[in-house]
């Protein structure tokens, strides 16, 4: 559920280069009542959409602003540098910083890297997005030095890159707004955490018709009880009945004997 008020959907947030398509197809094939609605985020917006209800969870860079926010961390990224093809650095299996130093490196403005300082020489001008860099550096303007998932999402033939070994880091973590854990946001973090079917939401969906199906047997068991009850009250009633009338034909027999006993004692008597 969301904060725009339809119940029967589940947002998740992502930011580019994260691939949440294996959890996406867990979710459906286990939560088909509640189709998962992905949208995607720029990097530094990402935290305050969830902030603002804009997204039920959302998959985000790390390090990023946990207020109001319950994060769990996911993996870690390694960090490479895009150069063109021809580029020295192409023939190394990995770099550091250092061997970056008489370059200019592509800062731009959406970077995710938690920089001290960026490498390298600075570029005239940064870039406004990752995207953009990319472009640059295949036009020979500089080298980028990204999480290795923007690298892969940006892949251009002439382009590749390569580890670096000292660079800072950028996680990936699943966040959402502390105050709103829903069923749905459970379930999700239990997908996430490779949980079976058995102990996501389908246990308690399943619990459900369980329990409604004993409450209905309880409740036949409950009428039938009841019926038999009556039938064996009806039953009594009748050989009660029955019996009474058994007694009264022996009475009857026996007043009749008695009657007739007094006719045979009056004719001896009058013999």
């Amino acid at each position: 559920m969301t904060g725009n008020g339809d119940p029967q959907t589940f947002r998740l947030l992502y930011v580019p280069g994260v691939t949440p398509g294996k959890w996406v197809r867990t979710w459906n094939e286990r939560m088909r009542e509640v189709p998962l609605v992905l949208e995607q985020s720029p990097p530094a917006a990402a935290a305050d959409a969830l902030r603002k209800l804009r997204a039920d969870a959302g998959l985000l860079r790390l390090p990023a602003d946990r207020d109001e926010l319950s994060v769990i961390p996911l993996y870690t990224e390694t960090t490479v540098v895009v150069v063109p093809k021809d580029h020295l650095v192409a023939a190394a299996d990995e770099v550091t910083i250092a061997d970056l130093a008489d370059d200019v490196v592509l800062h731009p403005l959406d970077d995710t890297l938690p920089w001290e300082a960026p490498p390298g020489r600075p570029a005239f001008q940064r870039p406004e997005t990752t995207e953009d860099a990319v472009e640059l550096v295949a036009a020979g303007i500089g080298l980028l030095v990204v999480p290795q998932s923007l690298a892969r999402l940006h892949h251009r033939r002439d382009l590749t890159y390569r580890p670096v070994t000292d660079a800072p880091q950028s996680g990936v973590g699943l966040a959402w707004r502390e105050d709103t854990t829903t069923d749905d946001v459970d379930d999700f973090v239990g997908i996430v955490r490779g949980r079976t079917a058995n102990s996501t939401r389908g246990q308690r969906q399943q619990a459900e018709p369980a329990k409604a199906a004993k409450a209905e047997r309880g409740r036949a068991a409950g009428a039938g009880g009841g019926v038999a009850a009556k039938g064996r009250g009806q039953g009594t009633a009748g050989r009660r009945g029955a019996g009474g009338s058994r007694a009264g034909g022996r009475s009857g027999g026996a007043r009749r004997g008695g009657q007739s006993g007094g006719r045979g004692g009056g004719g001896r008597g009058r013999r």
